[in-house]
C-alpha cells in the first residue's frame, strides 16, 4: 500500500515536468517514457515470483531459495532442516511435501482465471473485482482529466488533486486495522460517488466554481482511498494458485475504465460528474455482496479455499441455530 505514495508523487511530478515541455508534446512524451526504461532494466531483473507461488506448483527448490534471498538480505539464515510443505488444506493435501513434485502438481490447479470462475467460491468474488475495478478506474481516471471542466489553472489542479490522494492512503491504512476491508471500501467509494453527485448539481460559474473544485477534491480523497485498499483486497479474496490471474484480469477492467474516463469527460458541464458519482455509489454498493477478509487465512489451493467457506458456513449456521434456541428459552 505504501507504493501509492509514489504515484501521487509522480503526479504532482508529472504536473512540473509538463510545465517545462509545453512548448512539444512529443518531447513530453519521450521524458515521461523515461522511468518506464529505468524500471525495466533497473527493477525486473530483480523481482522474482513469490515462495507461495512456487510452493503450490511443486517448485520448492524454487521457494526456498527465493526465502533464503530474503533471510540474506535481513541478515539471518534459514535453518538447514527446515523442509517446505502444502498448507493443510483439502483432503488429499495432509502432509504433502511440495519437494515430492509431481503430487503438488495434481494437487495445485492451473492457475488460470477460468479455473476462478470455474469454482462456485470464486465467481462471483471475480465477476464483482472486475465490475468494481472498472468502475473505481472511470471514477478515478475520470476526476484526474476532469480538471480540464473546472475552469481553474490544469497544472495546479493536478497537484492539487495529488496531494489530496496522500492522506488518503495514511487514513486507509490506519481504518484498514480497525474496521476492516469491507466497511473502509464502501465508505469510501460511497463518499466518493456522493461527492461527485454533488459536484454534478453545482453550477461552474462564479464562486461555484471552487466549491465545485472542492467536491472533485473530496472525490478524488475517497477514490483514492479505494484505489489504494483494491489490490490488498482483491488479494485476499482468492487463493494463491489464482491470485496472479485473478489481478492481471481485474488490471484488465481498470485499464477499460481509464480508456473510457476521457470519453465521459469530453461530455462536459455537469454529466462527467454525474457519470462519477453513479460509479461511485454503485461500486460502493456492490462491495456490500463481497465478504470481508480481515483475520481471515490466505488459501494457496481451490480446495482450501473451498473447504474453509463450508466449515464458515458450518460454524455460521451453528451459531445461528444455538442463537434460536436460546431466543426460545
Amino acid at each position: 500500500m505504501s507504493t501509492m505514495y509514489f504515484f501521487s508523487v509522480g503526479i504532482a511530478a508529472l504536473a512540473g515536468v509538463a510545465v517545462m515541455f509545453q512548448s512539444s508534446w512529443r518531447l513530453l512524451y519521450a521524458v515521461t517514457s523515461l522511468p518506464s526504461l529505468a524500471y525495466v532494466f533497473a527493477v525486473m531483473p530483480f523481482v522474482s515470483e513469490s515462495p507461495r507461488w512456487y510452493l503450490v506448483r511443486g517448485r520448492a527448490n524454487d521457494a526456498m531459495r527465493v526465502l533464503g534471498d530474503i533471510a540474506s538480505a535481513n541478515g539471518r539464515c534459514i535453518p538447514d532442516n527446515v523442509v517446505l510443505k502444502l498448507d493443510d488444506e483439502g483432503d488429499d493435501v495432509n502432509g504433502a511435501e511440495v519437494g515430492a513434485g509431481k503430487k503438488a502438481e495434481e494437487l495445485s490447479s492451473s492457475g488460470t482465471i477460468i479455473d476462478a470462475f470455474r469454482s462456485p467460491a470464486t465467481r462471483i468474488r471475480l465477476v464483482l473485482s472486475v465490475i468494481i475495478h472498472f468502475l473505481c478506474a472511470v471514477v478515478y481516471f475520470g476526476l484526474s482529466l476532469n480538471v480540464v471542466n473546472l475552469k481553474t489553472n490544469l497544472y495546479v489542479s493536478v497537484v492539487l488533486n495529488s496531494l489530496a490522494e496522500m492522506p488518503s492512503y495514511v487514513l486507509t491504512a490506519l481504518l484498514l486495522q480497525h474496521f476492516g476491508r469491507k466497511p473502509v471500501a464502501i465508505g469510501m467509494m460511497l463518499l466518493s460517488g456522493v461527492f461527485c453527485t454533488a459536484g454534478s448539481l453545482i453550477a461552474g460559474a462564479g464562486a461555484e466554481r471552487v466549491v465545485r473544485t472542492v467536491c472533485g477534491v473530496v472525490g478524488i480523497f475517497g477514490i483514492s482511498a479505494t484505489y489504494n485498499l483494491l489490490a490488498v483486497y482483491t488479494a485476499e479474496l482468492f487463493p494463491t494458485v489464482v491470485r496472479t490471474a485473478v489481478l492481471g484480469c481485474a488490471m484488465q477492467a481498470s485499464q477499460m475504465g481509464a480508456i473510457l474516463a476521457p470519453l465521459v469527460v469530453v461530455l462536459r458541464e455537469r454529466v462527467p460528474f454525474a457519470v462519477f458519482g453513479m460509479s461511485g455509489i454503485v461500486g460502493g454498493l456492490l462491495f456490500l455482496c463481497q465478504p470481508e477478509t480481515m483475520n481471515k487465512p490466505l488459501y494457496d489451493t481451490m480446495a482450501g479455499l473451498e473447504k474453509g467457506e463450508r466449515a464458515s458456513r458450518s460454524e455460521d449456521e451453528g451459531a445461528a441455530a444455538a442463537a434460536a434456541e436460546n431466543s426460545e428459552i
